[in-house]
């Protein structure tokens, strides 16, 4: 059997009496705990967790059809700018700090395609990356136009 010296190392002081100051007062547990109120050692954590908890969507990719079907629409506006003005844009904006990003829509009135920057330019001065459109919906002509 092992023997440890300092389990009986206090024995001379545990039973003597808590010291009360006789200057000040003593605190109340409120005041005590006011103290460390303040107090925060894990300055942070809560972003931290917050951000891990976030949720990000994964960006799809769109299959040949899918591809093939936003190219003719697109083009339908390029080609008919006064018949195919008002447009609901569905696009993928990556996350800026974690993997993965977001699906946003944006409703508007296209003032035109740049092929150069590859780019939807929308009458309110909104520009999205053609490369991140996964779906256009075109609200102010006839569907059966498109194909």
């Amino acid at each position: 059997m092992n023997y440890n010296p300092d389990i009986h190392k206090y024995d001379k002081i545990i039973n003597l009496p808590h010291h009360q100051s006789k200057k000040r007062r003593q605190m109340s547990m409120t005041e005590r705990a006011a103290q460390f109120g303040a107090f925060r050692a894990l300055t942070g954590y809560e972003e931290a967790i917050a951000e891990t908890t976030r949720h990000t969507d994964e960006r799809a990719e769109l299959d040949e059809y899918a591809v093939a079907e936003l190219n003719a629409k697109l083009n339908y506006i390029k080609d008919n700018p006064s018949a195919a003005r008002e447009v609901t844009v569905t696009y993928f904006v990556p996350d800026a700090k974690k993997s993965g990003g977001a699906y946003v829509e944006k409703c508007g009135a296209v003032r035109r395609i740049c092929e150069a920057a590859g780019r939807l330019v929308f009458e309110d001065g909104a520009e999205i990356s053609i490369d991140e459109i996964v779906s256009v919906e075109i609200l102010s002509a006839d569907e059966s136009e498109l194909f």
